[in-house]
C-alpha cells in the first residue's frame, strides 16, 4: 500500500503537548497521530460497521 501525505494545521501548544505524549509512548509525533487515527477508525467501525469505500463512493 502506498503511503500518502497529509498536512494539518495545529497550534503550537497542542503540537508541543503531542510531542510530550509521543515521547512518553516512545513514538514520533507522526506515529502517535497514526495510532490516534487507527483508534478513531476502530471506534467508528465498532459502532457503525466496517467502512466500505466502494459503497460510500469516498475512495481517494
Amino acid at each position: 500500500m502506498a503511503m500518502k501525505s497529509l498536512s494539518i494545521r495545529i497550534d503550537e501548544e497542542m503540537l508541543n503537548k503531542l510531542h510530550v505524549v509521543a515521547d512518553y509512548e516512545a513514538r514520533s509525533a507522526n506515529g502517535q497521530i497514526l495510532v490516534l487515527i487507527r483508534e478513531c477508525i476502530e471506534k467508528y467501525e465498532e459502532k457503525h460497521g466496517e467502512i466500505d469505500f466502494k459503497k460510500q463512493g469516498k475512495q481517494i
